[in-house]
């Protein structure tokens, strides 16, 4: 009788043979050994993998629950810096990863570096760390990693920003926290209420350094950080994703003079991320509502997707005007915008529409497109807005709108060196490709259980309706997602049952009166004044507008009526003069002649606003502001710049 092991060596003995008797089996595990060998060779390969650096392995654990297996570069270069306790200034494009390029050697250095034997400990300690950051979701967002990450290590933290109540904040303050992540309005409160001793502090962290700077918070920074009145015995991080002066000025004031740099970004003018599809699309005010529902449905890839507007109500109105859509801007109150963005984050909804307090730094996965409803005031908000997608090395879209009339994308592109793709409209048969494959979708989820049910209708519809299978089958993915109507829309506008124009007269056309003028010459007033959108072409050869569908054929008979004009449909749109470049003469935008003058120069700074023209008269344009159209003479002067 044999013994327990002897079974057991048996057994193995007998699996051995089997294996190699069986060629399957045995191929099957030279496949697993070679991709082991693959594996393990290109791990040696990877210079940022995480094994290669000082990370305990608590936190290796927690990375590789997030799938990390390698750090980014600026996480890679700034590591041993920051653990071997150099102050630093960092500077990487939007979506590489800054967060964990400081979490991680600040939790390191904490608990098993150069910080851990002075940090206090117990009951009432006060915190090791500062960070500061500029808004409230940002804020939320660091603080969570350092609660993810610094769990492992049992090392704990707060968040403190405004719109949320003092006296949680004030209970963790005093029973003590080794991490303090907040806005610098709250901390600067705290301290004042003497509820944050900074007499221990080991780190001070100034993320997103530009944008405090833009939102006005350079005195409370100031005041901050000059609490530490020995810099010597604190680490301080800053980074930005720009370096204006007063950054410049934060890092020579309150940095070591040996302080290292991290720059990934340089002198190259390709200042946004790199893995993003930068579009433009000519669209008016008015065409907005109906145009984003058919560039989400064509560009988001079934992803979540970000909306920027300039304004607060028009976030609320568009998020109430799309389906399944929330609104996050400043004006909700900070309980309803983390539950918003904690939504949006676990698919519950998958549109937000945001002003710019979601542009900066919010981590979000899966963000497949951003749509910004108008150029934005700065190529900074561009960049950093855009760069809500395409992050971790991901790809995406950015969709940004713009009325070639009023707005200029030319400064983003020099100044960031983005190279935009200039696209119309989806039209219909693009957004019946991409409704059609959802249709598909829902159709092969229906259970084969209710065909013999409504078998007999379908062969009576199909015998009765004169149509192919094909052709049937095409009807019914149309109505299954509700597309039962094919309307035109314009490649200029972007507006629905309009059609795009080409008119040349085989000569230069340089002002929209002299085009006005040409349309008068074979189209009744009535017609000219039904005309959309006028604008000329970049090479000054002609100019496109829009007219109602209906009234197409119209257009197209009047034409004969006047000589070397040329006029047709456009299938696509050339390249057009925007703002600056179409407003010829010196002060701005001429007028239209009789009733329809032009609009003058919107710059901020330019000296005159209004043009030469005929009558003239006051139009609304988006909302409650006023233009002068027109007007007798020139328009008044408005030195300031400001709209009127």
């Amino acid at each position: 009788m044999g013994t327990p092991n002897g079974d057991v060596d048996d057994k193995k003995k007998r699996r051995r043979r089997k294996e190699e008797e069986d060629p399957k089996l045995m191929e099957q595990q030279e496949q697993h050994n070679k991709k082991k060998e693959e594996e393990d060779a290109e791990e040696e390969e990877d210079p940022n993998a995480v094994w290669r650096f000082r990370i305990s392995e608590p936190l290796r654990e927690r990375l590789k629950g997030k799938g990390i297996e390698s750090l980014f570069p600026i996480q890679a270069i700034t590591f041993d810096t920051i653990l071997d306790g150099s102050d630093l200034v960092g500077r990487a494009r939007t979506g590489q990863g800054k967060t964990l390029a400081f979490v991680l050697p600040i939790l390191e250095s904490l608990t098993n570096g150069m910080a851990k034997a002075s940090r206090k400990t117990g009951y009432r300690r006060p915190p090791s760390v500062l960070v500061l950051l500029p808004t409230r979701e940002l804020a939320s967002q660091v603080h969570s990693d350092f609660e993810f990450y610094g769990g492992a290590v049992r090392l704990t933290s707060c968040c403190l920003y405004g719109g949320a109540p003092y006296q949680s904040q004030e209970i963790k303050l005093k029973r003590g926290v080794d991490i303090v992540v907040g806005t610098p309005g709250r901390i600067k409160d705290h301290i004042e209420r003497e509820n944050i001793d900074l007499s221990q502090l080991k780190f001070r962290v100034l993320d997103e350094a530009d944008e405090m700077l833009r939102m006005g918070f350079v005195e409370d920074v100031e005041l901050i950080l000059g609490k530490v009145e020995n810099i010597s015995k604190v680490q301080t991080l800053l980074f930005s994703a720009t370096l204006p002066d007063w950054v410049k000025h934060i890092a020579a004031k309150f940095l070591k003079p040996d302080k290292k740099t991290a720059d990934l970004v340089g002198n190259t003018k390709m200042k946004a991320s790199t893995n993003v599809r930068h579009i433009v699309l000519p669209c008016t005010t008015s065409a907005r509502s109906r145009l984003i529902p058919d560039i989400i449905r064509c560009y988001s890839s079934g992803g979540r997707t970000i909306i920027f507007t300039e304004t607060k109500e028009s976030a609320s109105q568009l998020a109430g005007f799309l389906p399944g859509a929330r609104a996050l801007h400043g004006d909700i109150q900070q309980a309803q915008r983390e539950v918003t963005l904690s939504g949006f984050r676990s698919g519950k909804f998958m549109t937000l529409v945001a002003t710019n307090v979601a542009a900066r730094g919010l981590d979000i996965n899966d963000v497949q497109l951003i749509i910004q409803c108008e150029p934005p005031r700065d190529v900074e908000a561009y960049i950093h807005r855009s760069g809500r997608t395409g992050r971790a090395g991901n790809s995406g879209v950015a969709v940004m709108l713009y009325d070639p009339r009023r707005s200029s994308i030319s400064k983003i592109e020099r100044e960031s060196g983005v190279k935009f793709e200039h696209i119309s409209a989806p039209q219909p048969h693009d957004i019946a490709k991409a409704i059609g494959r959802e249709a598909a979708e829902m159709i092969n989820q229906v259970s084969d259980s209710v065909i013999p049910a409504f078998k007999s209708t379908a062969e009576e519809l199909l015998k009765n309706s004169g149509l192919s299978v094909v052709e049937l089958l095409a009807k019914a993915l149309a109505k299954a997602v509700g597309y039962t109507e094919m309307k035109k829309r314009s490649l200029l506008t972007s507006m629905e049952n309009y059609v795009t124009l080409l008119l040349e007269i085989g000569k230069p056309i340089f002002t929209p009166t002299f085009a006005y003028g040409v349309l008068r010459r074979f189209l009744p007033e009535e017609k000219v004044e039904a005309v959309k959108g006028l604008t000329l072409t970049a090479d000054g050869s002609g100019f496109v507008f829009d007219v109602p569908a209906e009234d197409l054929d119209t257009y197209l008979a009047g034409k004969e009526k006047a000589s070397n004009v040329k006029l047709e449909v456009l299938t696509v749109l050339p390249r057009l003069q925007e703002k600056d470049q179409s407003r010829g003469g010196r002060f701005g935008g001429g007028g239209g002649g009789g009733r329809r003058g032009g609009f003058g120069d919107r710059n901020v700074g330019s000296r005159f606003s209004g043009g030469r023209g005929g009558s003239g008269r006051n139009v609304r344009v988006s909302g409650d502001r006023f233009f002068n159209n027109g007007g007798v003479g020139r328009g008044r002067g408005n030195r300031s710049g400001k709209r009127w």
